[in-house]
């Protein structure tokens, strides 16, 4: 028995394969009792703790978030229960640096500036920049930070990974005021935990030299969002692109909305056309394994929040 965490958006193709209860917040706990396998579509919902903690989850024996973060699942009583966890691991790599790429190359390029002066009817010949020998320091050495710094470095930029211990060509996590004041990228793509959980303060952000872009596609949380608000509002840093938010959706009387050296994104940067797809072909593949016995694809570290082997 698959109980599914869906909300409006509900997946397609799984009842063929298995008994399912499609549930919303409301009606999880109810869909938890009795179910071995929990399947978490509805990935941004904070529904699934309460839940837990109402429902008979003695049958659980496996987890399933349809997204890369785990923060949203791994909540102490489901840390402390022998459910495994799995997450989506290698969906989102390329979309996502991709997002990376494009808002780097369109704050060089003054994108921005050039729609804001086209909406008015402007002609202004400006002078832009190239990201050809810029540093971008990538916090996060999973699948998705070395996918970003991949293209980032293909585009010509040098790039500095940075993870929770130092490994080949990786930084650690310890070493990165050492990297800051030299970073003209900054991009965040690390999981959230106790350990990065607003990484990115007034320290931080002061250690980033003026003219650094600060890119978050990892959580909202690994900012504190009034200390960025300052530093971009005062110039200490040249701009942001921000997917991920602490609230979202975002409020609307966010001052990020206003600035104009900010981009801001809805939750979409590894969302591309099929990618409801690509998560249940991976989920149904897993299942297949969990029915036959065999080791589950993409399993979490339940004390390090991410799978083994990746930060």
């Amino acid at each position: 028995m698959i109980a599914v965490l869906a909300g409006d958006d509900r997946p397609d193709g799984l009842a063929e394969h298995a008994e399912v209860r499609l549930a919303g917040a409301d009606d999880l706990p109810a869909a938890l009792d009795g179910a071995d396998v929990l399947l978490v579509w509805d990935f941004l919902s904070p529904a699934v703790p309460a839940a837990w903690r109402a429902a008979d989850t003695s049958a659980v024996r496996w987890v399933h978030t349809a997204s890369a973060g785990v923060d949203k699942v791994t909540f102490p009583e489901l840390q402390a229960h022998p459910a495994e966890i799995t997450n989506a691991r290698g969906v989102f790599d390329r979309p996502i640096a991709e997002y990376v790429a494009g808002v780097v190359l369109a704050f060089a390029k003054d994108l921005p500036g050039t729609l804001r002066l086209q909406a008015r009817g402007e002609w202004r010949h400006r002078e832009t920049s190239t990201v050809r020998g810029r540093h971008a320091v990538v916090v996060g050495s999973g699948p998705i930070g070395r996918a970003i710094a991949d293209l980032l470095g293909a585009i010509g930029l040098r790039t500095s990974l940075v993870g929770r211990r130092a490994a080949d060509g990786v930084h650690a996590f310890s070493s990165l005021p050492e990297l800051l004041p030299s970073a003209d990228v900054l991009v965040l793509a690390a999981p959230l935990t106790d350990a990065t959980r607003g990484m990115l303060d007034r320290v931080s952000l002061g250690l980033l030299p003026g003219n650094a872009l600060v890119v978050n596609v990892g959580r909202g949380g690994l900012v504190v969002e009034p200390d960025l608000v300052a530093a971009l509002r005062e110039g200490r840093i040249a701009g942001a692109a921000l997917d991920v938010f602490e609230i979202e959706p975002l409020p609307a009387a966010s001052p990020l909305w206003g600035m104009d050296n900010v981009i801001v994104s809805p939750h979409m940067s590894g969302d591309v056309a099929g990618w409801r797809g690509m998560l249940r072909d991976q989920f149904l593949e897993n299942l297949a394994r969990y029915r036959a016995g065999e080791p589950l694809h993409n399993v979490v570290d339940k004390t390090l929040g991410y799978v083994k082997g990746t930060s």
